[in-house]
């Protein structure tokens, strides 16, 4: 199993955007990013210093990313 890096939620926008998302607006501390092409997915990424792993996780497999997809974005 892939293991996962800490991320903020500025750096976990930066490399969601690689895939084309962009960022919608901000609700208070979380940025709400939209897919500009199909499947025009939503996501919500907590502005925090650090991502939680398990949120992390959840926003990885909510991308339509394994691990090994996402680490492969890293570089």
């Amino acid at each position: 199993m892939s293991s996962l890096i800490v991320l903020s939620g500025k750096e976990l926008c930066k490399i969601l955007m690689k895939l084309g998302y962009e960022i919608d607006h901000q609700t208070g501390s979380h940025l709400i990013l939209r897919q500009n092409i199909y499947p025009n997915r939503r996501l919500t990424i907590p502005n925090h210093k650090e991502i939680a792993k398990g949120t992390l996780r959840k926003i990885i497999r909510d991308a339509g990313l394994t691990l090994d997809e996402f680490n492969d974005l890293l570089d």
